[in-house]
């Protein structure tokens, strides 16, 4: 880093000589803001390289410099919510010289990630979490007699979630002594911040206060009641005229403190010392800063949801670097498809959990904005929402991403299937997503959808069958369903100008053969016909059958499939207990295992696969043509394929 000058005074960079957060202890107030710029440049510069989530780290730099100086990680437990905004925090815990790997093969997590540091406590991905761990974690050390503090940093966002009122409710009913800081850089529920509010937040979180509510509190327990009560709720009138929204947090038990302006070290300082030093006998403390998404890039602050989650970018003009593709998007086709169902159809209606743009209904939404329903991070609400809104005679699509759908297993469990609901569940990042990893693959829908009495589970091999899905589910009206799709782009095929509903549990067949037979469920399928082309190219007569459905199975072509050939390979995007074994058990219960049938089903390993390109982290599971030719060339005793290997010609 080259030096830089202000006022003509050279400034020597601080950033090259903070290697941990112990290193920065001593600075002063004006050296700390000082290295805050230089950790906003490195973010900026490192996610331009990698890609990533930029606004959330940005909107936090201050905080997490002042967090890190204020308290001593990582014996002090500093736990991110969701942990879009942690590479500043990576960049000031030992891993800046491995920050351009971010999401990259072998490189650094996106997320915080117990195995990478132990500045990372807790690892974090699905938001709303980090309360829960923090109180655990604050238990643990009462029991264990130690006296660290434990810091959790929510986002505003998170606080949308069921499971973070769960745990404030906790928290405060133990009364454990845990510090949680509220990065409000959306949610409108505080007044602007200014210099007022600053001197009321270190009012209230200053010793001098704090010392006068803990005598008032005890002696009004031996004051009447209705005198104890009248005070109670005077002060929290009156903290929540100054400070607006803290009343609620005092109900739910902990002592409030903000807003404060969460850039700025004069008003964070203080705050976070006087958390830090409380009295345990406070309680829970919530400290409540105003961020701003993207701070200091400009393009960033004034496109906080096109730079929250973004490719490769120009860092002078903040053009983003886009493959070229002429396919559309499955989530694309998706939403476009929904829209011209429901000008067919005015029952149809949408449910995002927080995802709008995500899984496209922010399409939908532009056309029909009274249809579409935005219930935050709150999967759990949003599944039984559509449970209701499908008992008056609606047609509810909750789009939800695979990994974000386990959060609400239980209400498609209870709340739809038992009562057989027609709920439709467009299940969006199905498969391996590439580089947010194991936390965001969609890996387990199948298995705990396929699992469920009248369910229908189906699998588009193409963008094009996704067309014909969405309006397969629209008519679907006595029972649940759900289409699960990956995410990028699609295969490049013709489109339909308009879906057609399917043959519910009928597959079908694109290729005819009489040795080894290839039935796959999803994408795969383009995989599977390479491999059909490279075993007929060995002399084998391969058939390529499409399932379309995971439930109900159809019973007819798999019985063609196992009787006309000697193997039969499944191949899905999902885990062990999905298709394949659904396969299997039909198989197993019509006694067609009996004759010698040679049947290997494929489906994704049983580890977590770390972030990689798609393609590589399909290679690791086996899912791709090379490993689908290997698997037929060994049932059949044949000895695997070799690697091609290309002679370079003689000049």
């Amino acid at each position: 880093m080259t030096e830089q000058s202000k006022g003509g005074r050279p400034i020597t960079p601080l950033l090259d000589k903070v290697t941990v957060p112990a290193d920065m202890r001593d600075l002063d107030k004006e050296q700390l803001r000082q290295l805050s710029d230089e950790v906003r440049l490195e973010v900026i510069d490192a996610v331009s390289t990698t890609g990533g989530h930029l606004g959330a780290g940005l909107g936090v730099v201050e905080l997490t410099v002042a967090i890190h100086h204020v308290f001593n990680t990582p014996e002090d437990r500093l736990i991110f919510d969701v942990g879009h905004q942690c590479y500043p925090h990576k960049v000031l815990t030992g891993r800046r010289d491995r920050i351009r790997t971010l999401r990259q093969p072998g490189g650094l997590s996106g997320f915080t990630k117990r195995a990478e540091s132990e500045f990372d406590p807790f690892g974090a991905a699905h938001s709303s979490t980090s309360i829960s761990a923090g109180l655990g974690m604050a238990v643990a050390r009462d029991l264990s007699g130690k006296d660290n503090n434990v810091v959790c940093v929510i986002g505003d966002g998170a606080m949308s979630a069921g499971m973070a009122y769960e745990a404030m409710n906790n928290a405060g009913a133990m009364n454990s002594r845990l510090i949680v800081i509220l990065n409000d850089n959306d949610m409108s529920i505080a007044r602007p911040v200014g210099a007022m509010s600053a001197y009321l937040a270190r009012l209230w979180s200053g010793e001098p206060y704090q010392n006068f509510r803990h005598f008032a509190k005890q002696l009004a327990l031996k004051l009447p009641k209705k005198i104890e009560n009248f005070g109670r709720r005077a002060e929290e009138y009156t903290k929540g005229m100054t400070q607006g929204g803290g009343t609620l947090f005092e109900e739910m038990g902990f002592y409030y403190v903000g807003p404060i302006d969460g850039h700025n070290l004069d008003h964070l300082l203080p705050v976070l010392k006087n958390a830090r030093d409380a009295d345990p006998d406070i309680g829970p403390i919530l400290v409540h800063c105003i961020t701003q998404k993207g701070k200091g890039y400009l393009p960033a602050e004034t496109s906080a949801d096109k730079y929250h989650g973004v490719s490769k970018f120009d860092v002078v003009t903040g053009d983003l670097v886009k493959a070229k593709s002429n396919a559309p998007s499955y989530t694309k086709v998706f939403a476009q498809s929904l829209v011209k169902e429901a000008a067919k159809d005015d029952k149809i209606v949408a449910i995002t959990a927080a995802m709008p743009s995500g899984t496209g209904l922010d399409l939908f939404e532009d056309v029909y904005p009274e249809r579409t329903f935005d219930v935050g991070i709150a999967e759990q609400h949003g599944v039984t929402f559509a449970a209701g809104l499908a008992t008056e005679g609606y047609k509810p699509f909750t789009a939800i991403y695979s990994t974000f759908l386990q959060r609400g297993y239980d209400q498609v469990v209870h709340d739809v299937a038992i009562q057989n609901l027609p709920v439709r569940f467009a299940i969006d990042r199905a498969g391996l997503v590439g580089a947010d990893g194991p936390t965001h693959a969609g890996s387990f829908d199948i298995t705990y959808l396929a699992t469920l009495p009248n369910f229908v589970v189906m699998a588009p091999a193409d963008e094009a069958e996704l067309v014909h899905m969405v309006a397969t589910a629209a008519s679907i009206d006595d029972r649940p369903s759900a289409f699960r799709f990956p995410r990028g782009e699609g295969t490049g095929v013709d489109m339909p100008e308009q879906g057609v509903a399917l043959e519910i549990g009928k597959g079908r067949i694109l290729r005819e053969g009489t040795s080894v037979a290839i039935l796959s469920l999803g994408t795969r399928l383009a995989e599977a016909e390479k491999a059909a082309e490279d075993l007929a190219a060995k002399g084998l007569s391969v058939t390529v059958a499409d399932a379309r459905f995971a439930k109900p199975l159809d019973h007819d072509l798999i019985r063609r499939l196992a009787s006309d050939h000697e193997v039969l390979i499944t191949v899905e995007e999902g885990s062990v207990g999905g298709f394949g074994s659904h396969v299997l058990q039909f198989l197993a219960e019509e006694g067609l295992l009996d004759a010698g049938l040679k049947i290997r089903p494929l489906c994704l390993p049983d580890i977590f696969i770390d972030q990689d390109k798609p393609e590589k982290m399909y290679d690791t599971a086996g899912l791709n043509a090379p490993q689908i030719v290997d698997t037929a060339l060994e049932a059949l005793g044949m000895d695997k394929a070799e690697p091609e290997v290309v002679t370079p010609k003689l000049a």
